[in-house]
């Protein structure tokens, strides 16, 4: 591992063929090494994408293998916090699928674990790897729109009729706010350092034992939010940050480059608005690159676990709120 990361993947997920897997191998640094599935079929996108990838017919094998280095884990959520403790035992980093787990407390462990092994271990929490974000945060920051007063989000799409994936099922940890509440609230998190005070309300419709739709509000410290996260609706990305001189918002917030092109676009009144792109900026090899270089040099990473837990505690409270 002297000059470069040797990347495993633990299953054969969609998300990771498409995705990931080629992040792993584009990345600066990396490159992809291994696969751990039991399916010959699926493993053909992975050896098509990177023939000499070496192919493990269970995730123990792959984790004892010494020429993988770091796992990339994207297995259903209920899994996350099991295999993550397991492959930071077997002696590899980790980059785990958000959300890692499924309440704030079941993160404790982990970070131990990472703490006591020396390892890199973090959630692939991407968005804030893109300079979107961090120039939305710079902004915010820098008081170009004035005093904040409301974060406005939404992020929907709609699979009604995939009953069998994994975020319709209540048994491997699905739901709307697992899968991409994180984002709507996280990023809130991340541009201002605030952590809510208060959940106002939380409006929830269930399916199944599942989240299919809620609309959040929460006070923070300097300013109110409002969140609406659901699987029954059509495809949405949308965040507009209010302040009391202007507003920002940000086209494509959280799938840059597959929903639409990235943007970020001030507006104050008395001047022209101001936009920023991103045509071609890949947020997952962002992160697996920020990944490698904490890896090889010791670089603080820019998304630690322990800010993966202040989202987490977040829909803990909201769940809470939910549920009277």
């Amino acid at each position: 591992m002297a000059d470069h990361v040797r990347w495993g993947i633990l299953g054969a997920a969609n998300f990771a063929r498409k995705h990931m897997a080629p992040a792993l191998q584009t990345a600066r640094r990396g490159r992809l090494a291994a696969l751990a599935t039991s399916s010959a079929e699926k493993a053909v996108p992975f050896q098509e994408l990177t023939p000499e990838i070496a192919v493990f017919g269970d995730y123990d094998a792959l984790l004892a293998s010494d020429a993988v280095d770091a796992v990339y884990i994207p297995l259903p959520n209920h899994l996350h916090v099991e295999w993550t403790e397991k492959a930071l035992r077997a002696g590899k980093h980790v980059l785990v699928e958000k959300p890692l787990a499924m309440s704030a407390n079941e993160f404790d462990s982990v970070i131990a674990l990472r703490d006591e092994t020396g390892l890199v271990a973090a959630e692939a929490y991407m968005v804030v790897h893109h300079p979107r974000w961090q120039k939305v945060r710079e902004l915010v920051q820098a008081g170009e729109i004035g005093e904040l007063m409301l974060w406005d989000t939404v992020f929907s799409y709609n699979n009604r009729a995939d009953t069998g994936n994994i975020r319709n099922r209540a048994d491997t940890g699905g739901g709307a706010i697992p899968d991409i509440g994180v984002y709507t609230y996280g990023t809130a998190r991340y541009v201002t350092g605030e952590e809510p005070e208060a959940i106002l309300s939380a409006e929830m419709r269930w399916e199944e034992g599942v989240d299919v739709w809620s609309h959040v509000t929460a006070r923070f410290p300097s300013f109110h939010f409002s969140g609406v996260n659901s699987m029954r609706m059509a495809g949405r990305q949308y965040v507009a940050i209010q302040g009391d001189q202007g507003v920002i918002t940000v086209k494509a917030p959280f799938n840059a480059a597959v929903f639409d092109q990235a943007e970020v676009t001030l507006e104050r009144a008395g001047m022209e608005a101001v936009t920023w792109r991103w045509p071609g900026v890949n947020q997952y090899v962002c992160q697996v690159e920020n990944f490698n270089a904490s890896v090889l040099d010791g670089a603080a990473y820019p998304c630690p676990l322990e800010f993966s837990r202040g989202t987490q505690v977040m829909i803990d409270k909201v769940f809470e709120k939910a549920r009277g």
